[in-house]
């Protein structure tokens, strides 16, 4: 190294983030010293300090140093107002914000009251020229109070307590975003979000409520949802993948209007109406990836089974569906008296590739045998078929003779056909 000219030095440096190994360079020689004002990156892990008041000084001596400091990532424990001097000196350059803020959401306020400090957020509004703005473990249950962050195109929130008025303003400050995430957070009854510019789109929202979105995005490509009963999206949207789950509770309704571009979709829950699925399946119709995992449907808290699906009218509403993978008991709605009724010799499946399906019960095995030969005769470009019978109950008799009939369907459809 001590053969290279100074600018190269600077150079490789210049790649290092990890603040250990910033410290330990800068220590080399007075050369590599040199070479810290032209760091653009610096991460401070979670535990590489001791202490809030050590990070508070360490880190702000670091950040005082790398004048051209654009990407900040803090892990460690911090003060909020070592955060805003921080914040103060590289306002201009800092282009990327990173920060694990759950140790001071964990202070009470001045006040004695549980609340946060409702100023921990807002020194981070000095930053206008942040593009790149993620925080853990933040509580954002009053207004951070930001003006606006016309560069900012990428937002994410993780593990937070929300409350509707404060994130509605907080989005309203960043009206330029092309991609949102709000994941592991609660607090949220009803969320409309209406961003001219977002692409992407993943919410993950806690607990067994119901909670309603409202999502107007006309350049929206990929909207990802989990936790939400209600969920309405503008129509004028370029939607490629979907992806909708609900762990707990119940999906009432879901208002997207025609899915023409659709790529890929994704339903899962422990239930969904009927009328939600339908819709869907009616709009998604040039759909080409598909994965069905819902347990049971149901209006109401009875949980109940799927009704009868015509195999016939299914794949001809779907005729680009490429891979479809379906669980449990919507494949059992496959599988009834009249599934099979419209099968004739002109019936085709005329791009399904793969599909994988979950079998969790040996009832009906006469029926389920057919529809997977049926599967199995009417797709002319099928190459695999996975049946996965590791989660079936009923070990019994049955069971036993099921399973020996899915070992001939394998046997005789040996390049095709795989167990799991």
């Amino acid at each position: 190294m001590d053969s290279l000219p100074d600018a190269v030095v600077h150079h490789i440096l210049s790649s290092l983030s990890n603040a250990r190994d910033v410290a330990a360079c800068a220590c080399v020689s007075r050369c590599w010293n040199e070479a810290v004002p032209y760091i653009p990156s610096l991460y401070f892990p979670r535990n590489s300090l001791d202490g809030a008041a050590a990070a508070d000084a360490t880190i702000g001596r670091m950040v005082a140093a790398a004048v051209c400091l654009q990407d900040l990532i803090v892990y460690c424990p911090f003060s909020s107002a070592a955060l805003a001097s921080w914040l103060d000196l590289r306002c201009g350059t800092l282009r990327s914000l990173e920060l694990r803020m759950d140790s001071i959401a964990s202070k009470p306020a001045s006040g004695g009251d549980d609340e946060p400090p409702a100023n921990e957020l807002e020194c981070i509004g000095v930053a206008r020229g942040l593009e790149s703005l993620k925080l853990w473990g933040v509580s954002l249950t009053t207004s951070p109070n930001w003006n606006c962050f016309d560069k900012l195109r990428f937002l994410e929130i993780i593990g937070a307590t929300l409350r509707d008025g404060a994130l509605s303003e907080a989005l309203i400050a960043c009206p330029n975003l092309t991609e949102l995430a709000l994941l592991s957070c609660n607090g949220v009854a009803a969320l409309s979000i209406e961003l001219e510019r977002l692409e992407r789109c993943r919410l993950d929202f806690l607990g067994p409520g119901n909670c309603s979105l409202h999502l107007s995005s006309p350049k929206l490509q990929i909207l990802e949802v989990q936790g939400f009963s209600w969920i309405r999206v503008n129509q004028d949207h370029r939607i490629r993948r979907l992806c909708i789950a609900k762990s707990s509770g119940r999906v009432h309704k879901v208002e997207l209007g025609k899915l023409p571009d659709l790529e890929f979709m994704s339903l899962r829950g422990i239930q969904w109406r009927w009328s939600a699925i339908s819709s869907l399946l009616c709009c998604a119709s040039e759909v080409r990836h598909l994965i069905m995992k819902i347990e049971f449907c149901g209006d109401f808290d009875t949980l109940q089974p799927f009704p009868e699906i015509d195999l016939v009218d299914f794949f001809n509403n779907h005729p680009r569906l490429c891979k479809f993978e379906i669980h449990g008991a919507l494949f059992a709605a496959f599988c009834q008296k009249n599934s099979l009724k419209n099968l004739d010799s002109k019936f085709v499946i005329p791009y399904l590739e793969e599909v994988i399906i979950t079998v969790r019960s040996p009832l009906n095995a006469e029926q389920k045998l057919n529809t997977l030969e049926s599967l199995l005769m009417y797709s002319v470009k099928l190459h695999r078929m996975t049946i996965r019978l590791s989660q079936m109950k009923n070990c019994n008799e049955a069971a036993d003779d099921f399973f020996k009939d899915i070992c001939k369907l394998k046997y005789m459809n040996y390049n095709v056909v795989q167990i799991e």
